[in-house]
């Protein structure tokens, strides 16, 4: 279909109605605003999907979810990286002007973030799972003041519930913060405590009759993907699958991939067995889907509540050379995009394009809550409700440097609409233009053919106007790093968003006291 039309049936009707009612005659009155329940994997690509025509995958309850939601099959990440994502997630900002370039930077507070426009407008916020925007120190992650985001402007809105931590990808004995430096270690399987721990929010608000926001931000599947870090049950179900190499599998390394993104002898033999874990992995996220949607029908908030799967980034398991994410390949760049609200929308599938700056102007569009000013994203809520057709050309793409070192040479933009993808690099200037209707796999670059001259300077000017009408200059890596940075917190952006640093001190003193000043600006690189 190419355009949803609203609906008042449910997703899955019959089986809440009977909830619904016990529920309704128990509860408070509560406020008819629709609540509000974002799930987001890490490293989830489309192609992994069941619902995507995977059949390796193993996804009962996102297929499920699938059928009873608008699928966004176009849907992309402006920047295929975890933070400079979580970033734009929000503030509907592209990494230009959030300056989150690459991973371990810490974002400015300054921002208007999705959660001060929830909490402003009466909404309960819970965040819960990996927030990956504090931490400035490389590769230091186990560190509490890198861990811990303290309570204040640093948690961009999200004042009500806290359990989260910067980054961690073990996900067995992980930690975790709520509103001291004290570690807290989930029980059991991360995914599994913090999906009880959303649950239990929603069920708290809905009995009160308050409207919630819940952004529950999973680790899975991101590696590592070793056996001890998966639930045994979920690896057990591939025990037989046979796991191969990408069609677009090259050995040879993509000369401007940087090292996370480098592929190893040992890592190229065993990537099998790392595939196995990461479908085991996303299995076991499935399951946990699988509570929370049952938990919306116990409750009686189903019909009332936006839901939204998706994911930050993809993965490439060695298509065109590389591992990891950071490119403008779809493996990279290509999500998942689920909207659920049975009350306004009605199920089906739009080619659309959708960017993830579009993310927040659209889900506060169908809330009825106004859009900052500064917000860059496109608002699709018209065009779900059937008030507009229109909807963007195309979704532009940054590659603003390394994954998180100031390293040039890996930097470049594209943009991508519904069949085509045009992407250069800074380093030589290569273009590349794939047409992903008769070259799905992106094996066939036809800058270089004489055929296709008009088309590639067409897409050429286009991404030179997005960039010119953002600001976005292009720059090398390390030219960020000395004029949009201090010791890798962002002080400076495209848009001009500045950073109190002296504020910022004064957070870290008391919440670190044992701590000196130099420990976060001591002129590390």
């Amino acid at each position: 279909m190419d355009c949803p039309r609203p609906s008042s049936s449910g997703w899955s009707r019959r089986k809440f109605l009977g909830h619904a009612a016990a529920a309704a005659a128990l509860a408070p009155a509560r406020d008819q605003r629709p609540n509000l329940l974002v799930i987001v994997a890490d490293q989830l690509r489309y192609q992994s999907c069941g619902f995507a025509g995977d059949p390796l995958a193993q996804t009962p309850n996102l297929d499920r979810l699938a059928t009873q939601s608008v699928i966004f099959r176009q849907a992309t990440v402006s920047h295929p990286l975890c933070s400079p994502f979580r970033a734009t997630l929000l503030t509907g900002k592209y990494s230009s002007s959030t300056g989150m370039v690459i991973n371990e930077l810490r974002l400015s507070p300054e921002h208007e973030c999705f959660g001060h426009v929830l909490t402003r407008a009466g909404y309960r916020t819970a965040l819960i799972g990996k927030w990956h925007l504090w931490a400035n120190q490389l590769g230091q992650h186990e560190r509490t003041e890198n861990g811990f985001v303290p309570p204040g402007p640093y948690r961009l809105g999200f004042n009500d519930f806290w359990a989260a931590y910067n980054f961690n990808h073990n996900y067995y004995k992980a930690p975790y913060f709520r509103d001291s430096p004290q570690r807290l270690v989930h029980p059991g399987y991360e995914p599994d405590s913090q999906t009880s721990m959303a649950i239990d929010f929603m069920r708290q608000a809905g009995a009160a009759g308050q409207p919630f926001a819940v952004f529950l931000l999973w680790g899975p599947p991101h590696d590592p993907w070793t056996p001890d870090n998966v639930p045994a049950e979920d690896l057990a179900a591939f025990r037989q699958a046979k796991f191969s190499r990408p069609s677009n599998f090259a050995e040879t390394a993509d000369p401007y991939a940087d090292n996370w993104a480098r592929m190893s002898p040992q890592f190229i033999e065993q990537l099998p067995e790392f595939m196995r874990v990461y479908y085991a992995q996303t299995r076991s996220l499935d399951r946990a889907l699988g509570r929370l949607m049952e938990a919306l029908d116990q409750t009686g908030l189903a019909a009332d509540t936006i839901v939204v799967f998706t994911s930050d980034h993809g993965e490439l398991f060695g298509a065109h050379g590389r591992r990891a994410k950071n490119i403008f390949y779809e493996e990279a760049v290509r999500v998942p995009f689920l909207l659920r609200w049975p009350r306004r929308l009605k199920p089906g599938t739009t080619e659309a394009c959708f960017n993830s700056p579009d993310i927040m102007p659209t889900l506060l569009g169908l809330m009825g809550l106004p859009v900052p000013r500064a917000v860059e994203g496109a608002d699709l809520s018209g065009y779900l409700l059937g008030k507009s057709a229109r909807t963007p050309e195309a979704a532009y793409l940054q590659g603003m440097g390394t994954t998180a070192a100031w390293r040039d040479g890996s930097e470049w933009r594209a943009l991508r609409d519904q069949r085509y993808t045009y992407a250069i690099f800074r380093a030589d200037g290569k273009e590349l233009l794939f047409d992903r209707r008769t070259d799905p796999l992106q094996m066939r670059n036809l800058a270089g053919e004489r055929a296709q001259r008009a088309r590639l300077e067409h897409y050429r000017n286009k991404l030179r106007r997005w960039m010119k009408e953002h600001n976005d200059a292009f720059e090398s890596c390390t030219w960020y790093e000395r004029n949009w940075t201090v010791d890798r917190n962002i002080v400076k952006t495209a848009s001009g968003v500045g950073h109190n640093l002296e504020a910022l001190k004064e957070i870290l003193r008391k919440y670190f006291p044992e701590r000196s000043a130099s420990v976060w600006f001591g002129g590390r690189g």
